[in-house]
């Protein structure tokens, strides 16, 4: 009876898992949107027989029993309490990972500061002109001040000069960041960076004509762009998924720094004379040494490296980034299994296939458009006509030279503090709450910003009070579009498409913070300050509408699972928030009414807790 039981109990659970396998998510359309663990339904004995091959296909018998605990510490991550072969010391690594989340390894947390560091040579290379607008144009001959010969010219190659960077980065630098990754791995890409951001920012100080500036400004754009797109992806593929975003937000936190620590710079240097603007676009250098210094100390990307097929070098990898080997086989199996199915869907084949594979495989269409909305909107809200050209506009609004400094130097302070909350709301609040949050009281301040250009010259409060709704702005921007944009667009590609999706990512942002740059001299010059604070009001508001209907949630979902959710088509996902999301919101926000709001994701079968596991493991 006993055997005719267990035979019959065993020929169930085969059919189920049959079944199951038939029945597997499709990562190009998941219309159900279900998020699924990729061990999902395996019987114990089964998976561990498929660790058993892994481990000798990879040459790693030798770990093959922490192999193993970590395959079913993968499967069943909530249920570990009830897995049998993990003693007592293995449940207490892992109940840590709730308790004391924060409490990770000296590797990890190096190469967070590393990628920080890279961050603030970002934020520095981006407000060294800021303060030098005020005196370079007079060297070169290209002032345009009231009534100097060919002014509006002069504002073309003004911007023309300052866009240089995002020029030469949307155009080139970010698109080479798929073949240097291919090559030289996240670490050696960030040397290579480092590299560019020292010389070519020493040759913007040693420069003795305009074109001179310009083409080193190009040349800076090389570091730049592969370096924002490499940074994130670093970060993202280094830290577990419950305190992701709250350390690859650090590349905004560290931006807003380096952005300060420039308005620092262009105030200091500021009282040296007629050199100030070379010291002021020249000094970005000094945070690249330590970058290009220090990246070595890091260990490589796992994902990079099993991408490459050595997973020997992974594993040392992980056990680096975790605090225990336990979590280290675990991480290294379950990236594993995903990879297998995303290398069997979405591989490209080549560099070109790659980027087209962008617009035409859905699950990865979908990432795309995601990162796009939240990378043009950062440049939409407005945020780079304050940090590229602050100086320039309190001037205009009657300030002095040092006062325009003073109050730059007062926006960068508040950009930099304001970013600190993010840490922890980016994954408890969310990404796309965060936007939601930020974006319309962005649109009023910087409304209230250009309808304080009104008062009266010679009115003591007008400054202050332009100075005020820009400190504001920047205080709601600092935590929500500031951190998202590349946080989220590091996590949201496949691994197959990672480096070339972060290239497009980053490209999309630079290239319009280079068409900002360029064309807002001339836009403050035919609209107005008003006009222009007034017009990028307006696309806050845009910006909003497009986030609410095309941005998923990615918190605290790892990189794997990220796959199911851009799976689901975007018609659904823009469904479900105009019908479901929407009408929830109005009822329980304005009416005040007891409402459950209808999940879009259906996490079921996330933990993997099913009968087939329970069968098998009677």
């Amino acid at each position: 009876m006993t055997t005719e039981k267990t035979s019959t109990e065993k020929i169930d659970t085969d059919a189920q898992y049959d079944a199951e396998q038939q029945r597997k998510i499709d990562l190009a359309n998941n219309v159900q949107a279900k998020i699924q663990n990729p061990l999902y339904g395996i019987p114990k004995k089964t998976l561990l027989t498929q660790v058993e091959a892994f481990a000798r296909e990879k040459g790693m018998e030798d770990i093959i029993s922490v192999l193993s605990k970590g395959a079913l510490l993968a499967q069943r991550p909530r249920d570990f309490e009830d897995i049998p072969e993990l003693d007592e010391a293995d449940r207490e690594v892992i109940r840590r990972e709730t308790t004391h989340k924060w409490s990770q390894p000296r590797d990890l947390y190096m190469t967070v500061i590393v990628c920080s560091l890279a961050a603030a040579v970002q934020g520095w290379d981006q407000t060294g002109s800021n303060g030098a607008n005020l005196s370079f144009p007079k060297e070169f001959g290209i002032s345009f001040e009231a009534g100097t010969p060919n002014a509006a010219n002069h504002e073309w190659i003004v911007g023309m000069i300052n866009a240089g960077p995002y020029i030469a980065s949307c155009l080139f630098g970010c698109w080479l960041t798929d073949p240097l990754n291919h090559f030289l791995g996240r670490r050696g890409t960030l040397f290579f960076c480092g590299i560019f951001c020292i010389f070519a920012v020493i040759g913007q100080g040693l420069a003795q004509t305009w074109p001179q500036l310009f083409v080193c400004r190009l040349l800076l754009g090389f570091g730049m762009g592969p370096k924002a797109t490499t940074s994130p992806v670093f970060a993202a593929e280094n830290t577990p998924a419950s305190i992701r975003g709250g350390l690859v937000m650090s590349w905004q936190l560290w931006t807003a720094f380096g952005i300060m620590v420039g308005f620092s710079a262009n105030l200091v240097f500021f009282q040296v004379g007629d050199i100030a603007w070379r010291l002021q676009l020249g000094s970005a250098f000094l945070p690249a040494v330590p970058l290009t210094v220090l990246i070595y100390f890091c260990p490589e990307s796992p994902r990079w490296l099993m991408k490459k097929g050595r997973y020997h070098a992974a594993y040392r990898s992980f056990k680096r980034l975790r605090n225990s080997e336990l979590q280290a086989a675990r991480d290294l199996y379950y990236v594993h299994r995903q990879l297998e199915e995303e290398f069997a869907v979405l591989k490209g084949s080549s560099y070109v296939s790659r980027f087209f594979e962008l617009f035409t495989i859905p699950r990865v269409r979908r990432a795309t458009l995601a990162s796009f909305v939240v990378m043009i909107a950062q440049q939409m809200c407005g945020i780079n006509i304050i940090a590229f050209y602050s100086s320039t506009i309190f001037s205009n609004a009657g300030y002095t030279v040092k006062q325009s400094l003073l109050a730059s130097w007062g926006f960068g302070m508040v950009n930099w503090v304001f970013a600190f909350p993010a840490v922890w709301t980016i994954d408890t609040f969310g990404r796309r709450n965060l936007l939601l949050f930020t974006f319309p009281n962005m649109a009023w301040t910087l409304l209230a910003a250009g309808f304080c250009f009104f008062i009266p010259d010679g009115n003591p409060a007008r400054v202050p009070c332009i100075a005020l709704f820009i400190f504001i702005f920047a205080a709601f921007y600092s935590p929500g579009e500031g951190p998202v944009p590349f946080t989220y667009s590091a996590e949201v590609f496949p691994l197959t498409h990672r480096e070339m999706g972060m290239s497009w990512a980053v490209a999309t942002n630079l290239f319009w913070a280079s068409v900002l740059s360029l064309t807002f001299p001339r836009i403050l010059s035919a609209f107005t300050a008003t006009g222009a604070f007034g017009f990028y009001a307006g696309l806050n508001v845009v910006a909003f509408v497009m986030i609410f209907l095309l941005m998923p949630e990615t918190k605290q979902r790892t990189l794997e699972e990220l796959d199911y959710v851009f799976a689901v088509p975007t018609t659904r996902h823009m469904g479900y928030q105009l019908s479901t999301f929407l009408p929830y919101w109005i009822k329980r926000y304005i009416f005040f009414r007891k409402v459950e709001l209808e999940p879009l994701y259906n996490f079921d079968e996330v933990e993997s807790i099913t009968v087939f596991e329970k069968g098998a493991a009677h």
